[in-house]
């Protein structure tokens, strides 16, 4: 008897023994989940092709809003968030406009902290092409006075030419902003303007003054030409000051009363840095639409690649009956249809990276930005391809693994 069990325990050992389904090893895995992908590359790169156009779209989306803010956060660094602006406010009576007093640059200057000191003045003429064109056609150009030290004060940049000096600020000469020259059809220094009665000469023109798009859109002459030739009551519009950085709050406090003492209320401060700061911050926020768009691409995407998995599902029925038929769990044939879904999205993810980033890089070359890719968007873009493979690959897998062997091969 025990023997006879012996027997009848060594052949169930052995009945186990062959009935224990073959382990997969990750190599395994790989080979079975690419071999769908291997026999169909016409269809894979169809599929792959909707996850790439959603992950490239967001990449580019976020790497384009990056580099634009990175550009500002550059500029900002070059102009300084240290200036501030004194400009005569309204009369708190009458409502009109109030003066500064003539020596309100001087005062500012005398503060504890002020480093520099730029000056301009509102002169009452308009600035022509010529005395042929009516006087009323200002084509919206500010006729200002301006001192020497105005230019580095704003840390402004000439475009062509040179700016205002002691010399050529006492005769009839004039640097135009960048706008104002546009408007005025003027191409480089030498050209001549009419102001007041007379022709100026452009001796230059200037770059774009972020910090002070007020200049931009102005004709500036010297102080003592304005006074002297034109009437300027020598009264500045605009007090543009430059202090240490710990110390702008202390001189913000006491600029207004310092620039007129009689009336400080009567004088508005601000900081220009503020609106390029304020910009910055919110780089990006009108991208939110374009990136919400770029989402639902990547769903429509993983939409495809589910319905790839599933026709493949449905023409591969002898191949997947075949396996089970020799010993494949319904647990490997999961595992095997949602790696090659995984690989799918993988694919066209990396393809997308890869889109997104050059869209970018273009669009930095041509507007002169830094190319910036954030290396959160890249490996947030990849795993979310990862997510929409494992979701589009789930119900497939787990259709495949349900098929009958018998019924699978007999349909094959």
């Amino acid at each position: 008897m025990s023997r006879g069990s012996g027997r009848t325990g060594t052949r169930g050992a052995r009945r186990a023994a062959r009935l224990t389904p073959p382990r997969l090893t990750p190599r395994d895995v790989l080979h079975v989940g690419s071999a769908g992908l291997r026999s169909r590359p016409m269809r894979v790169f169809l599929s792959a092709l909707g996850i790439a156009i959603g992950i490239a779209t967001m990449i580019a989306v976020v790497g384009i809003s990056s580099s634009s803010q990175a550009e500002l956060l550059r500029e900002l660094d070059r102009l300084g968030t240290n200036m501030l602006v004194a400009t005569p406010g309204q009369g708190m009576f009458n409502g009109q406009d109030t003066k500064l007093p003539k020596d309100a640059p001087g005062m500012v200057s005398r503060i504890q902290g002020v480093e520099s000191v730029g000056t301009t003045g509102d002169v009452a003429e308009s600035v022509r092409r010529s005395e042929n064109i009516p006087g009323e056609e200002t084509g919206g150009i500010v006729l200002k006075a301006a001192k020497d030290d105005l230019l580095g004060t704003l840390r402004a940049r000439m475009g062509s030419g040179t700016w205002l000096n002691e010399a050529t600020g006492r005769y009839p000469s004039v640097v135009l902003g960048d706008v104002s020259a546009r408007r005025l059809g003027i191409t480089g220094p030498g050209q001549q303007v009419f102001i007041g009665g007379r022709y100026f000469t452009v001796i230059g023109i200037l770059a774009p003054v972020p910090l002070a798009p007020e200049i931009e859109r102005s004709a500036l002459i010297g102080w003592e030409a304005a006074e002297r030739l034109l009437g300027f009551d020598g009264h500045p519009t605009a007090v543009y000051e430059r202090s240490a950085d710990d110390r702008v709050a202390q001189v913000r406090d006491l600029i207004a009363r310092t620039a007129n003492p009689h009336a400080p209320s009567a004088v508005s401060v601000s900081d220009p840095s503020a609106a390029l700061q304020a910009k910055a911050a919110t780089e990006g926020a009108f991208s939110t639409l374009l990136l919400g768009l770029g989402g639902i691409a990547l769903l429509v995407g993983g939409v495809g690649v589910a319905n790839t998995m599933i026709i493949s599902v449905l023409e591969r029925r002898h191949e997947i009956g075949l396996r089970r038929s020799l010993g494949a769990t319904k647990g490997q044939i999961r595992i095997q249809f949602v790696t090659e879904s995984l690989l799918l999205s993988g694919l066209g993810g990396l393809a997308g990276i890869a889109l997104g980033a050059a869209a970018t890089a273009v669009y930095a070359r041509a507007g002169d930005l830094p190319w910036v890719v954030p290396l959160w968007a890249v490996t947030g873009g990849f795993a979310a391809t990862l997510a929409i493979g494992t979701l589009a690959g789930l119900y497939p897998a787990v259709r495949a693994a349900r098929l009958s062997p018998t019924l699978a091969l007999a349909a094959g």
